[in-house]
């Protein structure tokens, strides 16, 4: 992509009110814009991260058996009205739809998923099921902030399982946890999973926090084997695991996940016909995974005073390539025939410092830059690094593809 063309440009301050650090960078980056608090435009960069970060939790979803559905936004408020949440979830968007029906704009998928499969679920044969989406949610959060953090409509990642037993279940919840492991470690995203109350979906849940300074939540973390928990559901001031000393820290929660209570079964008659001829009530998970807030982390945790520092694994392009002296348009086409995703900044009459600011806050792995003075040889400088060296092309484009 040529930088002329690219929407929008960089910005030289953050928006009035932007308090958190990712609600900055990403805002003068260009990869966000906010409408109001808590909604926000994903502009084509941005969307690039997240659909980056969308891919790898789809295929370790896919890893495990997952298969991929889109269920409505806009959902009937009968199935709400039925499990008494129409009037018990505090953060519901209740609109009017024709003849004043009511509607609700769908902060979770319960009272979708449940009703859906008890249409097609009849047997034992037709179990274990395993249904994931990535979708839009909307909360009424009456504090919404933190940027992307906390929104009142985020992209979230929502896996639902479905089991003939809760041994079963617990079986395929230890491969939910060790596909979440390998998501974070694919996104480069330290975390930890964090022992959690499972309020209004289940008894208990577990938490995968991110701990950073600018994290909303409080962790107790263990000192001696690293175990943690929330602190909202403990007063212990030992670990209940080996006895350690415990330490407060903040983080971010990017993902939970947890057994169902069996009320939704229930409600909605989600039931199957075992090998013996005897009805059962089916046994399930829930998996949740916030995309749009996983992006938000990454920046709150890869940034320094200039910009924003991407992971390989989800930046929006591979490649800065900054032409000076109206130089870069050949490596800017040898690139794209090699298969490496360039942002090439074209763009005339600027100097080399504005350049190399933005390319600092957009924050992509390596710059490049082709001039009169590197001459045969190309300036290479990862974004994570403050040494640059001199390579020529044969071996940058090896390095990137390695």
């Amino acid at each position: 992509m040529k930088y002329s063309l690219t929407f929008p440009k960089t910005l030289k301050k953050a928006p009035s009110g932007a308090q958190s650090l990712n609600h900055q960078l990403l805002t003068k980056a260009g990869f966000i814009h906010q409408e109001m608090a808590g909604v926000y435009t994903y502009l084509p960069l941005g969307w690039k991260v997240l659909d980056k970060i969308s891919d790898i939790v789809r295929e370790e979803m896919n890893s495990i058996g997952g298969q991929e559905l889109v269920m409505p936004a806009l959902h009937p408020g009968e199935p709400w009205k039925k499990t008494g949440r129409f009037n018990s979830f505090d953060v519901l968007f209740k609109l009017k739809g024709a003849a004043g029906a009511d509607l609700v704009l769908g902060p979770t998928h319960e009272e979708i998923i449940y009703p859906l499969l008890s249409e097609y679920i009849q047997s034992y044969k037709d179990l274990p099921l395993y249904l994931y989406q990535i979708q839009m949610k909307f909360r009424n959060e009456p504090r919404a902030k933190a940027g992307i953090l906390r929104g009142r409509e985020f992209l979230m990642k929502d896996l639902y399982s479905f089991h003939t037993s809760d041994d079963d279940r617990d079986a395929y919840y230890q491969k939910v946890r060790e596909a979440y492991f390998k998501i974070f470690k694919r996104l480069e995203l330290p975390v930890v999973k964090t022992k959690a109350s499972g309020g209004t979906f289940s008894d208990l849940s577990e938490e995968f926090q991110t701990i950073t300074p600018s994290g909303e939540d409080i962790v107790l973390v263990c000192k001696d084997c690293g175990s943690a928990t929330n602190r909202e559901i403990t007063e212990d001031k030992k670990c209940l695991d080996c006895g350690g000393s415990l330490k407060e820290e903040k983080a971010i929660e990017v993902g939970n996940i947890f057994p169902l209570k069996r009320a939704y079964a229930e409600v909605f008659d989600l039931s199957f016909t075992d090998k013996d001829g005897q009805k059962k009530i089916v046994s399930a998970g829930c998996y949740g995974l916030g995309i749009s807030r996983t992006m938000g982390a990454m920046v709150e945790v890869f940034h320094d005073d200039k910009g924003i520092i991407w992971p390989e694994s989800v930046a929006p392009f591979q490649v800065h390539l900054v032409g000076l002296d109206g130089l870069g348009e050949k490596e800017y086409k040898l690139f794209l025939a090699e298969g490496i995703e360039p942002l090439f900044d074209d763009r005339l009459n600027l100097s080399a410092g504005e350049k190399f600011a933005d390319a600092d806050l957009i924050g992509i792995p390596y710059r490049v830059v082709v001039s009169k003075k590197t001459q045969d040889k190309l300036e290479v400088k990862k974004r994570s690094e403050k040494q640059t060296q001199f390579v020529s092309l044969q071996s940058l484009l090896e390095m990137l593809k390695s």
